[in-house]
């Protein structure tokens, strides 16, 4: 059955707006997994504009589930990888103006250095997954480079201006998850999925994880935590032909 992990960087979002210690992320997490969240996600940015250490290390103690944290390839935030060892790191391209990652990772043109790090964390005990778009040129790279997993960026998809726009988007995904998966690789979907648009993905049975944040930390300010987890969960759910 798949499985879904929550992202509460945007907790921590609104405790930095304010500098103080509240809305505190790891609280939300741990609500999170008692919802029925199977993971818990994390991006711990160069900036640390929202994310902190201190979130990464207490989380690391605290969640049951799976601990995946989102991470630029960089040496300092390798270096706190390898001592706080998540049960997953995923690598992410980061630009410092960004609001939220606006695309997949470029495997191609990094690939010794991903290589490097990726043999680390996997020595260290860490599964690796990668932040790619659904492109047939990095799902290839990504099994040269030693991933254990992809994680296809559904951003187009959720921003397609039309029906017809979001159906391409969808038939190119869904390519690039048998692409992957006939590689030996496993594959996670994550980025502006919502309570509306991610039904299409449950007859995608190779998808293993969705990876929500944002859509679920804006219900939850709705409704609560506890539902909004438990909502998400249900819609990802295979649906039962009648």
């Amino acid at each position: 059955m798949p499985r879904l992990s929550v992202n509460v960087d945007h907790v921590a979002t609104v405790r930095q707006a304010r500098g103080g210690k509240n809305p505190d992320p790891v609280t939300a997490a741990l609500l999170a997994e008692l919802a029925g969240a199977d993971g818990i996600i994390v991006h711990l940015r160069e900036d640390r504009r929202h994310i902190q250490d201190r979130d990464v290390e207490i989380l690391r103690r605290v969640v049951k589930t799976k601990l995946n944290l989102e991470m630029a390839n960089t040496e300092e935030i390798v270096r706190i990888a390898l001592r706080v060892k998540p049960d997953m790191v995923c690598m992410v391209p980061e630009r410092r103006q960004e609001l939220t990652t606006e695309g997949g990772l470029n495997v191609t043109a990094q690939q010794k250095a991903l290589k490097q790090n990726i043999a680390r964390m996997k020595k260290a005990g860490i599964r690796v997954s990668l932040f790619i778009d659904a492109d047939p040129a990095q799902v290839k790279a990504s099994r040269a480079v030693g991933a254990d997993f992809v994680e296809i960026h559904t951003g187009k998809y959720s921003d397609a201006p039309d029906e017809e726009s979001q159906k391409k988007e969808f038939q190119r995904i869904a390519r690039a998850i048998a692409q992957a998966h006939k590689l030996g690789l496993r594959v996670n979907i994550g980025h502006g999925l919502d309570y509306q648009n991610v039904a299409p993905f449950t007859s995608v049975p190779q998808i293993e994880d969705y990876s929500i944040g944002h859509s679920i930390i804006a219900r939850a300010v709705l409704v609560g935590l506890d539902r909004a987890v438990r909502e998400m969960k249900e819609l990802i759910q295979p649906r039962k032909e009648k």
